[in-house]
């Protein structure tokens, strides 16, 4: 972990494992903005990526990450741990090899989360690459 100048983004079309794939596409579709996947690989024992947006209420963040639990439950993939859901400020799903930090807007400027991880990768993700499936 570093405050180091953040890497450049990746490539969008970087191959990243399909269920991150498609969270990334569950969140887009329920309008999360500023969506991040960072790439944790060797820098972190505990996950290989964190999927980081916001959204811009509590009931907005709940939103997100309760159609991205359902839609990837019925898809075979449980959070091993979820965090925040009832609050809906922060909310965390831990699926093992990803984590999603769903956080409201003013949360994630102030604990800046991917400036804690400056120097991992990154992959930025805008309203064009909405998809649901």
């Amino acid at each position: 972990m570093s405050s180091a100048t953040p890497t450049p983004a990746r490539d969008p079309d970087e191959v990243l494992p399909a269920e991150l794939r498609r969270a990334v596409g569950l969140a887009l579709a329920r309008k999360a903005s500023d969506v991040v996947v960072l790439d944790l690989r060797g820098r972190s024992s505990a996950t290989d990526y964190f999927l980081v947006g916001s959204g811009a209420s509590d009931v907005q963040v709940r939103a997100i990450a309760d159609h991205l639990q359902e839609e990837l439950k019925k898809a075979g993939a449980r959070a091993n741990h979820v965090e925040g859901m009832k609050e809906g400020r922060w909310v965390l799903l831990d699926y093992v090899d990803f984590v999603v930090h769903i956080f409201h807007t003013s949360v994630r400027e102030f604990y800046r989360l991917e400036a804690l991880w400056g120097d991992a990768p990154r992959t930025v993700y805008g309203q064009e690459d909405d998809q649901d499936g």
